[in-house]
């Protein structure tokens, strides 16, 4: 199914398969989704006009926020980076600048294009790689005679030239390759290094980060790149040579190309606790200074700014951004007044429950159960999980987020994990293959109740 032509019902209905709930936030993350494709079949001018609605997640950790932007950006097959705002600081404070995360979306975009244009290349790319393998193996003859034209033309000629045996032992060779028959013979390849490491510069902190960067690989360009010899398996040789005779196909100024064009139309920015830069008071003091400085250096970049990258400049305009924050202590309403009104959608995401905790252990199609059943799978042991164990991992999980401390479906990790690892450690010395495995009600409670019943001991461990 092309995602690019996915109605919003269908993409809920995709989401739907890993995301437990939050139907408010699903519909409209594929409202923007469409929007994109709508806007890019515009066919008047007004097209270049029509920005993005971007979205405030408000909800507590663990409750599927980050889950719903990665997975719409997997859909999209859309570049898509996640930062946290609290890493983000104004100038003169210590921290990352904020013009980084367009940078990341654009390395991103540039290793998804270049990913997809190597596929298109690998097996032009596999033939090079069968011929160096074979040159390592049986090196071809190199002719010194020259044959007159009177042999040449005499097709009776005797064949009786070290070539020709060459070539046929080469011929011989190149069966037993495809076979797999010499994949741990090991053979003597030529690998390309990089000019040198980094270059250290006086003072560096002055000049930007790009700056450095195109520094930084324009010496590596000046360097020469020393071949270096390697002895290795057929098998590890054939990995190494195809990544690079798959780089030399492609053209990587197209690449770069493609790559910002995709970044500027399709690029996901995943802003994370938004709510730890607002000021929570609405006084200008302290560190809401810091806070507020992060907010202003974040509004032209959300508004729409062109940043230069070491592989170009890109607009971002058409980026779509999606704020995620729990807002505890403060409120939406304490950001600044401009940044708010560049998020105009905003999202509640409901509390997860206990019955939402039994279809998250059982739905979805990445469920802890299955992906559990798939670990002890791998040893040849089945797994199964009852109905009354799904139901005791799910109130065991809700209990202690509602004593502890709440970190929504993220606890269920730590609940089947303390559940399990006794099992996983005794595979496959004492559980042998073979053997299945059936977790109960009464199960979970012996191994878990004396967890749950210390709240102390609960803060520590889970």
């Amino acid at each position: 199914m092309d995602a690019t032509h996915l109605t919003p019902r269908q993409i809920v209905s995709e989401l739907d398969k890993y995301i437990v709930g939050q139907d408010d936030a699903k519909r409209n993350v594929a409202i923007a989704l469409r929007n994109r494709w709508r806007r890019m079949n515009v066919k008047s001018e007004i097209g270049r006009e029509i920005v993005p609605n971007n979205i405030l997640m408000i909800g507590a950790t663990g409750v599927g926020k980050t889950e719903i932007a990665r997975r719409l950006a997997k859909l999209a097959d859309a570049p898509f980076v996640k930062v946290e705002a609290s890493k983000f600081t104004e100038v003169g404070y210590v921290g990352r600048d904020v013009e980084s995360m367009v940078r990341d979306l654009v390395e991103q975009s540039v290793n998804m294009v270049k990913l997809r244009k190597k596929e298109g290349v690998r097996q032009k790319a596999a033939q090079a790689v069968e011929e160096i393998i074979l040159d390592a193996l049986i090196p071809p003859i190199r002719s010194t005679t020259v044959r007159t034209d009177a042999v040449a033309a005499d097709d009776n000629a005797e064949p009786g030239s070290d070539q020709e045996l060459n070539e046929r032992t080469r011929n011989l060779f190149r069966e037993k390759i495809k076979q797999g028959d010499l994949e741990d013979r090991k053979i003597e390849i030529n690998i390309r290094q990089g000019g040198g490491g980094n270059v250290g510069m006086i003072g560096a902190g002055m000049i930007d980060e790009v700056s450095m960067m195109n520094l930084q690989e324009m010496i590596n360009g000046m360097m020469p790149k020393k071949p270096k010899k390697k002895k290795v398996t057929i098998s590890e040789a054939r990995k190494i040579l195809l990544e690079e005779e798959a780089a030399k196909l492609i053209d990587m100024d197209e690449v770069k190309e493609e790559a910002l064009r995709k970044a500027e139309e399709a690029g996901i920015i995943f802003i994370d606790e938004i709510d730890k830069i607002a000021s929570a008071n609405g006084k200008g003091g302290g560190p809401d200074v810091s806070r507020e400085g992060v907010q202003r250096d974040l509004l032209p970049i959300v508004e729409g700014s062109t940043v230069n990258t070491k592989h170009g400049a890109i607009n971002t305009d058409h980026v779509l951004f999606i704020a995620a924050g729990a807002f505890h202590v403060s409120k939406p309403s304490d950001l600044i007044p401009e940044l708010q009104g560049r998020f105009p959608i905003r999202v509640e995401l409901s509390s997860l429950t206990k019955a939402d905790f039994v279809r998250i252990l059982s739905e979805p199609k990445n469920a802890l159960t299955k992906q559990y059943t798939a670990l002890f799978e791998a040893e040849g042991v089945n797994i199964e999980f009852n109905k009354d164990a799904i139901d005791a991992i799910a109130e065991m999980a809700f209990s202690i987020n509602a004593e502890v401390e709440n970190i929504g479906a993220r606890r269920l990790h730590t609940v089947m994990s303390r559940l399990l690892n006794e099992f996983l450690f005794d595979v496959p010395d004492k559980i042998e293959a073979g053997r299945t495995i059936t977790i109960t009600g009464d199960m979970v409670t012996q191994r878990l109740q004396g967890l749950a019943k210390n709240k102390d001991l609960s803060e520590y461990i889970l």
